[in-house]
């Protein structure tokens, strides 16, 4: 890749990764990519992590912050001297979320942005080295939260980018961005479905393309979103499988009585990296007590080596295994050995849709609201481009199929469309049909 400023930058920061995309003139767009080891990466984790370093004269520790894979590989040698923080995109529209403080110093939300955004530009090396003033920055359609603050969560964006140089910011829906790529494909005119499954957010809109003087352009006819994807699907599967066997639903004796394992204990498994909080809380003394006065104590001596032993990367990765394989295959293996802790049970990918169904009925409505929104009904819908990894789950394509049949049905550049389209519409002439400025 060229190191010369590139012409137009598109950026797709989301919950599980983040991956960036320039052009130069009129040429395609190309990916950014990283070396982390021997490993050549586009899609870049959207984690941190402060390790505490010791000093070699004498100074006090400091934390040395990283990003990305890099902040993995921080966290898993040294969980205890390393605040680990992923997925953090889920709290930019909350009002809840003002700071969170390590090492007594304050990082509010935009601090953290910045922070990972200075990190993914170094990584990047030559390639963002010189960066043009404009960017075009993805934001889902319906932010993550209960209650999410749309407004906030775009001047928390606004401030990140603007540290990082940017003068012209410009956001456009993810979806859209999905959609601009995949139209280079359209031959005619076309009513073009996008669905957009991240790790946070599932997110869809409706886009009218026509040729129109050798040019494409475009009208949004509706857009819809909902707070649930990935991430979620994950905390199903260790809900159903990993939970019962670490003492969920079982039982410990106080006194003449016999009351149930807490459940706060295994909330904590909706992301690997808050096993370590959970480690370091009060809880932890009471799981500990839990041991001698449980009724299955070897399920609670498990719980106990996982977060002892920081196992949660591990149980994560046999997660992501499991739902890779069901992805190909009507049954798989779900397997997770860490240390003296074996858990395996094979999984009927009928199962699996069982305990997704509220995640794919939450995805259908949003669906259903975005056909409404647009005036269309589903017949007039001509192509559904699907793009994000959570679309290769055959249970979220078949809400497509049935709706809409195969043959309607596109996918490709999963990983790569949004951060790809959001670069190339930096080139329109007309931006403000596909983009706008905070607070636009």
């Amino acid at each position: 890749m060229t190191s010369a400023t590139p012409a137009t930058i598109g950026i797709d920061f989301g919950t599980t990764n983040t991956v960036v995309s320039m052009t130069w003139d009129d040429g395609p767009s190309q990916l950014v990519r990283f070396q982390a080891g021997d490993r050549d990466l586009f899609a870049f984790r959207s984690a941190l992590s402060f390790q505490l370093h010791e000093s070699d004269d004498g100074r006090a520790p400091e934390r040395v912050i990283e990003a990305g894979p890099f902040a993995i590989e921080a966290y898993v040698e040294d969980p205890l001297e390393t605040r680990f923080i992923q997925s953090f995109k889920t709290f930019a529209a909350s009002a809840a979320f003002t700071e969170t403080r390590i090492d007594n110093k304050r990082y509010r939300f935009e601090d953290l942005l910045s922070v990972f955004l200075l990190r993914v530009k170094r990584h990047a090396g030559e390639a963002m080295q010189s960066l043009p003033p404009r960017i075009i920055v993805g934001r889902p359609v319906t932010f993550a939260g209960n209650n999410p603050n749309e407004d906030l969560a775009m001047e928390r964006y606004e401030e990140a980018f603007r540290r990082l140089g940017f003068t012209d910011i410009r956001y456009a829906y993810e979806p859209v961005g999905a959609a601009f790529f995949f139209a280079r494909q359209l031959t005619r005119d076309a009513n073009v479905l996008v669905a957009d499954f991240g790790g946070g957010t599932s997110d869809f809109s409706i886009v009218r393309f026509e040729q129109k003087d050798g040019h494409l352009t475009s009208t949004p006819l509706a857009r819809s979103g909902v707070g649930v994807a990935g991430d979620a699907f994950d905390y199903r599967i260790i809900d159903h499988l990993v939970s019962p066997e670490l003492g969920k639903g079982s039982l410990y004796r106080a006194f003449d009585n016999q009351l149930p394992v807490p459940q706060r204990y295994y909330s904590a498994f909706a992301r690997w990296d808050q096993l370590a909080l959970l480690r370091a809380s009060k809880d932890m003394r009471d799981i500990r007590a839990l041991a001698a006065t449980a009724l299955e104590p070897e399920k609670i001596e498990r719980l106990i080596e996982v977060l002892d032993d920081n196992h949660g990367y591990e149980l994560y990765q046999a997660v992501s295994g499991l739902k890779e394989a069901l992805s190909d295959q009507d049954e798989a293996l779900f397997s997770f050995r860490a240390g003296s802790v074996t858990i395996e049970k094979p999984v009927k990918r009928a199962e699996f849709e069982a305990w997704i169904g509220p995640e794919l009925a939450a995805m259908q409505v949003a669906v259903d609201q975005a056909i409404e929104q647009s005036g269309l009904d589903a017949s007039q819908i001509d192509r559904v481009f699907l793009t994000g990894g959570t679309s290769f789950v055959p249970a979220v394509r078949d809400i497509f199929i049935r709706r809409f049949g195969a043959e309607r049905i596109e996918t490709g550049g999963e990983f790569e469309s949004i951060a790809s389209g959001l670069a190339l519409i930096a080139r329109e002439d007309d931006l403000d049909l596909w983009s706008r400025k905070a607070g636009g």
